[in-house]
């Protein structure tokens, strides 16, 4: 390829105007150049426009405990809306992630769940570690998994852009989808960590144009999710996401996770600094509500009535334990909700393809070792 050049389908771009979005001066790890660049334990500290970084009650990310997990009857199905369409966008090295953002013409939106409004995709952050079995923000019962995928959304019936709802109430909404390695990968991760991609991001600032992607390909198979009120896991930090984490992992090989830990943080001209563990340490869950619609058939001399804990709604929420989730219960394996597309092209977030492999485990209801 030739820098600057953009063909019809893909190209690649030197050096392209960056999403604002990771505009700061802020870092996830030490910086080996001489100059101080704040680390997470820092952010709340070197901008008073960032403080909730330090004092926020409501911080992202969270370690997920199971046994303090509730099931909310009430949670709606996932809705997607692609428009029938597949989608294009940038894939950028921010220095801080791998971030594909969608071109403005294609229009995603998810709804359902938690939300009561519809929101709109933003982007597609990658999260991923050093070594793996850890580069997750989000930890499940104290474990990481070996990358986790963020699609961001933005309240767009409120608000008339990221920037103005980021900082908003009701402004965010946030699907996380943990990665596993495994011999085959996620087909969408595979057009974005492909070796023929992923080497056209290799240093900060570099972006490589995609089209024909498929959004519900990124999804897995399961109508299953968690869901918790927190924050940007990024400066400012502002305490107006909801989060969304699905209970099924998502796969890549292990040769594309060496390429993404080859990418680096900084420009050719600087010392070489991998990408690798930009996670944010996972913050106090301050008596927060994990709720789930996974509907818990209990079993095991350590489940009293043999019925999992139900939401209350009086008021207030309050999580209160139940026994150890994560050793005695069954997922129920049917949601019940009609799993084929409506004629508007929007659908409910439950794939049953016959072409998936590897069989993607429940992240929770499943004694597996987590990596």
């Amino acid at each position: 390829y030739s820098p600057g050049s953009v063909g019809s389908l893909v190209g690649f771009t030197q050096n392209p105007n960056p999403p604002k979005i990771h505009e700061g001066w802020w870092a996830y790890k030490e910086v080996v150049q001489g100059s101080f660049v704040p680390v997470p334990s820092f952010w709340g500290l070197v901008n008073s426009a960032w403080n909730l970084c330090s004092v926020g009650k409501r911080q992202s990310p969270v370690n997920i405990e199971t046994s303090h997990m509730i099931f909310d009857p009430f949670l709606t199905p996932l809705r997607l809306n692609t428009g029938g369409r597949k989608v294009g966008g940038t894939m950028y090295n921010t220095g801080r992630h791998v971030s594909l953002r969608l071109d403005k013409e294609h229009l995603v939106n998810i709804s359902g769940g938690p939300m009561t409004y519809s929101h709109r995709l933003e982007e597609i952050r990658l999260h991923f570690g050093s070594e793996d079995g850890q580069g997750s923000e989000h930890l499940l019962n104290g474990q990481a998994f070996s990358g986790e995928v963020q699609l961001i959304h933005y309240n767009h019936e409120l608000y008339t852009n990221y920037t103005e709802a980021a900082k908003s109430p009701n402004g965010l909404v946030i699907v996380s989808i943990f990665m596993k390695i495994s011999e085959t990968s996620n087909s969408f991760l595979n057009r974005m960590l492909n070796r023929d991609t992923i080497t056209r991001i290799t240093y900060k600032n570099d972006a490589y144009l995609l089209s024909g992607l498929n959004i519900e390909e990124v999804y897995p198979e399961t109508a299953s999710f968690i869901t918790y009120e927190g924050s940007m896991t990024i400066p400012p930090c502002y305490e107006t996401a909801t989060w969304i984490l699905m209970n099924k992992p998502i796969y890549v090989t292990k040769m594309q996770m060496h390429s993404m830990r080859l990418l680096s943080q900084n420009q050719p001209s600087q010392i070489f600094l991998s990408m690798s563990d930009n996670v944010r340490p996972v913050q106090p869950l301050n008596n927060r509500c994990i709720r789930t619609n996974i509907n818990f058939s209990m079993q095991g001399k350590d489940c009293p009535n043999n019925r999992a804990q139900k939401l209350q709604y009086r008021g207030q929420c309050l999580c209160a334990s139940s026994c150890d989730l994560s050793t005695c219960f069954e997922l129920e394996t049917k949601p019940a909700h009609d799993k084929t597309r409506s004629v508007s092209t929007a659908f409910i977030i439950y794939f049953s393809k016959t072409t998936q492999t590897p069989r993607q485990n429940n992240i929770v209801g499943h004694n597996e070792q987590v990596r």
